[in-house]
């Protein structure tokens, strides 16, 4: 296992990088597949793609440095450095909704259906990221003695905590988990109604990140000494995922009948 994906003097590519280049190139291309469900031109989603990358970048690195705020106390140069990994999926998430929002009303597009159509690309661009996470080290799980435990090389951050030890590979443990779901939302993607696909996200997810941070094991705070703040922010999208799924289920046009309205 290296972090290194290329180096050439001191010119270093690493491989979290390259993860997620993959995982934006991933998004991109579902969200381009599907744009016309979503009435986006082609320049429309590439400048969706390009505001979603910028606003997911800065939005998962400023929840970080919140998080871990400790390590950055004495090594301000460090915040800018996210080749070194330490991005926040949530805080991604929340700052790109708000960029959704604004852009949709700048181009007078349906913001519903574009938000199911991003929520169908989120999880294979989120199952590459966390193949970055495990080739760079954070993220990492608890100790186990299950088959699948990993060690991971002196020098990680891992091998620093749990010296010695195998650990959950929880990182992977997301990648599948994501795998599965994007199946799962792209058969649902034409039977739902405009806002239901981005509530199922919403359940989905949340209850995908609140079982993986059991394992986890680069924590040190708890809400309530119980629940990450991942799991609590889970806990808050699974219901609010369910309503929104109710309300547009009752209030909101089918997939198929918007399809039909346009072509009449």
């Amino acid at each position: 296992m290296d972090q290194i994906f290329l180096q050439v003097g001191s010119f270093t590519i690493r491989w979290y990088g390259v993860m997620a280049a993959l995982g934006f190139m991933s998004s991109y291309w579902i969200i381009h597949r599907y744009r016309k469900q979503a009435g986006m031109s082609d320049d429309q989603v590439s400048s969706l793609v390009f505001l979603s990358m910028i606003c997911g970048i800065l939005g998962a690195r400023i929840f970080y440095v919140i998080q871990f705020w400790d390590k950055f106390r004495d090594q301000p140069a460090e915040i800018i450095r996210i080749d070194h990994g330490g991005l926040v999926f949530y805080g991604g998430f929340f700052l790109v909704i708000i960029a959704l929002v604004i852009f949709c009303r700048k181009y007078k597009l349906d913001i519903l259906r574009v938000m199911d159509v991003v929520a169908l690309a989120l999880p294979l661009g989120h199952a590459f990221g966390r193949i970055g996470c495990f080739l760079n080290g954070c993220c990492y799980g608890k100790p186990t003695e299950c088959l699948f435990g990993v060690k991971f090389p002196v020098g990680t951050p891992p091998a620093a905590h749990y010296p010695g030890l195998h650990l959950h590979p929880v990182q992977l443990y997301e990648v599948f988990a994501n795998l599965i779901f994007f199946v799962f939302l792209l058969t649902m993607f034409k039977k739902v109604k405009r806002g239901q696909l981005v509530a199922l996200y919403f359940v989905g997810y949340g209850i995908i990140r609140f079982v993986d941070e059991f394992f986890r094991g680069d924590h040190t705070d708890f809400i309530f000494g119980i629940f990450t703040e991942a799991q609590f922010i889970g806990l808050f999208l699974i219901p609010c995922g369910l309503v929104i799924f109710y309300f547009f289920g009752k209030h909101n046009r089918s997939a198929d009948n918007d399809d039909r309205k346009k072509k009449n």
